[in-house]
């Protein structure tokens, strides 16, 4: 594993970039009103990879805003990851075609186990599974719902499939700003022998550093949100410090 990746979060919702806590819907706060800005913003910060969410499309079950997601794209020089709501090859190769370097499969990864195997044998390393846990199981459809499916062993069971990458949130973490679950991550990594985006709960540059020490295990980078926004991570210090 030759690089830790910060990933600049952003949550976009009705147009707008926006945090969640938990997933709860109801509990959002307004961040910046052009998602495209906060993304020029942390590119010119150090940001060498940008993660973004459509929250609208993960609770719609397609994507939402693919204008928003297309203006970022073309409108940043560093790759764009995108989720929410991506349950059909069309949805997949859309964005794609937006310019979007990568796409994030999640609910379908565990309700339509016959796509996610066809974009990810089709796409590769283009396609990363999102596994969102709470105590272990798999939730889905914008957290609304948990599966009986252990998060470990469907990531095994997809990187059989050719999954190369794995973004991994503990829901109990998000958006609390209590650190990440560093166990369940690395655990993840080492049984699915792939790299591993840890998610959720990264609240304080030490967080970063813990995750940082198990690069050689997997752990490949970080997802940050809440934090950057409330300034308690400066982006420009953590990629200095990182590197």
């Amino acid at each position: 594993m030759s690089s830790f990746i910060i990933y600049p979060a952003i949550d976009i919702r009705g147009g707008k970039c926006v945090r969640l806590i938990q997933g709860d819907y109801n509990q959002e706060t307004v961040y910046n009103d052009s998602p495209l800005a906060a993304a020029k913003a942390w590119e010119d910060q150090g940001g060498s990879y940008i993660h973004l969410v459509d929250l609208d499309g993960a609770k719609a079950g397609h994507p939402v805003n693919d204008e928003v997601i297309g203006a970022i794209a073309s409108g940043v020089n560093v790759p764009v990851q995108v989720g929410g709501g991506l349950r059909t090859v069309d949805d997949v190769k859309r964005l794609l075609s937006l310019g979007v370097s990568r796409v994030i499969i999640g609910t379908a990864a565990i309700e339509d186990r016959a796509f996610t195997e066809e974009v990810l044998g089709t796409y590769g390393d283009k396609v990363a599974i999102g596994i969102d846990a709470r105590n272990g199981f798999v939730a889905t459809r914008g957290w609304l719902e948990t599966s009986e499916v252990k998060a470990e062993e469907l990531a095994k069971e997809l990187a059989s499939k050719g999954a190369e990458t794995f973004i991994f949130t503990d829901i109990s973490r998000d958006g609390m700003m209590q650190g990440p679950n560093v166990d369940a991550i690395v655990a993840l990594a080492k049984s699915s022998g792939r790299t591993v985006i840890a998610s959720g709960g990264v609240s304080v540059m030490d967080d970063l550093v813990r995750l940082n020490q198990y690069r050689q295990e997997g752990v490949g980078g970080a997802i940050v949100g809440k934090a950057l926004y409330t300034a308690s991570i400066d982006l420009v210090e953590a990629v200095r410090t990182l590197k």
